[in-house]
């Protein structure tokens, strides 16, 4: 008799099939297109980076231009030094989370026979 708070041998099944399934795609999907290496998540590494830093730059650049032309008791500089880290981070946030949500559709669609 088999009590109700214990998997089934049949689900443990599929779920070991799905899981093994699921990393045999992504082996093979890294095989084809050369990304599982070490230089892809480097890669990967530096492109969130200055996804964050670019807008930092622009903010910053943009905020001593405004600080040089009219001096006033505000600083620009800072405030849109914040603005830009915001926008990155934002964008960072934005690009991580598409590619999150590309990974869990391809784990969805992976089923066993």
């Amino acid at each position: 008799m088999v009590s109700d708070h214990q998997p089934r041998e049949e689900d443990v099944r599929k779920e070991l099939c799905r899981k093994v399934k699921t990393k045999e795609a992504r082996k093979m999907r890294a095989r084809q297109r050369k990304e599982g290496s070490v230089w892809f998540g480097l890669g990967m590494f530096g492109l969130v980076g200055w996804s964050v830093a670019i807008p930092t730059l622009i903010g910053v650049a943009l905020g001593v231009w405004i600080d040089l032309r009219w001096p006033s008791r505000y600083s620009w500089t800072l405030m849109l030094l914040i603005i830009g880290i915001g926008l990155g981070c934002l964008n960072a946030w934005f690009w991580l989370s598409r590619e999150r949500e590309a990974i869990e559709k391809e784990e969805r669609g992976v089923e066993c026979d």
